[in-house]
């Protein structure tokens, strides 16, 4: 059965030195759940593979502060204070990967490619160690696929084969890393009966989806809330 009761289920055999994909970008999409449920096990050395690593203190950021990561493969780190220090400090690995590039090495691993060239990063630090080829005369480099052991992500809603369905933005690098990973965990804000969505309606078919659960206590942190004073709003 695909369907777990809570993260606590869906994650009892993730164990210490693991690679995780972690789907969202900043605090938007964040498997909360999944991340709380990682932090209290304590599960140590892992390599994550997320955008950002958290921000403010706040998602994936919470395991930086119990020293719960080793490495961690992303494309930014502004706005989060936890990795820059520990990054500086040699504490965490990082490996920095533009962002594009970042989400093409996700799919890469995810269609069972052995990687690309891209003109992106060559001739800088990114390009330092790597393949290069001049192609149709400009310069290349090549960048490896990302696989995980485990992926969490986070839809708006999904059925008990899987099948999901994002809200907005939040879809991001969901559905790639969905097909990375080798065991793909997801919560949900809404579990619905299996044919409650339409063919139409599935942003990622369940065949991707190895773990489901219906997520509860969402906090939907805001990074950066901008307002106008009424009289100016119109």
């Amino acid at each position: 059965m695909k369907v777990h009761p809570d993260a606590a289920s869906a994650l009892a055999d993730v164990h210490d030195g693991i690679t995780l994909m972690s789907g969202g970008f900043g605090l938007s999409g964040n498997a909360e759940n999944a991340i709380r449920e990682l932090a209290r096990r304590g599960v140590r050395d892992l390599t994550v593979i997320s955008n950002n690593i958290g921000n403010q203190g706040r998602g994936l950021a919470v395991l930086l502060k119990q020293r719960q990561i080793r490495r961690a493969v992303c494309s930014y780190v502004g706005g989060n204070p936890d990795l820059q220090a520990q990054m500086l400090a040699g504490e965490v690995e990082v490996e920095l990967s533009p962002q594009g590039t970042f989400a093409e090495r996700i799919r890469a691993g995810g269609v069972g490619l052995g990687g690309f060239f891209t003109p992106t990063g060559a001739g800088t630090l990114i390009a330092e160690g790597k393949e290069e080829r001049i192609i149709d005369g400009r310069r290349y480099i090549f960048e490896a696929p990302l696989k995980a052991d485990y992926a969490i992500i986070r839809a708006e809603v999904g059925d008990p084969f899987g099948n999901l369905r994002f809200k907005g933005t939040t879809r991001n690098f969901s559905p790639l890393m969905a097909m990375a990973a080798r065991i793909t965990v997801v919560e949900v804000d809404e579990l619905v009966p299996l044919g409650a969505l339409g063919p139409d309606d599935i942003h990622l078919p369940g065949i991707f989806v190895q773990r489901i659960f219906q997520g509860a206590d969402y906090e939907d942190f805001i990074e950066y809330r901008t307002t106008r004073p009424h009289d100016e709003a119109g």
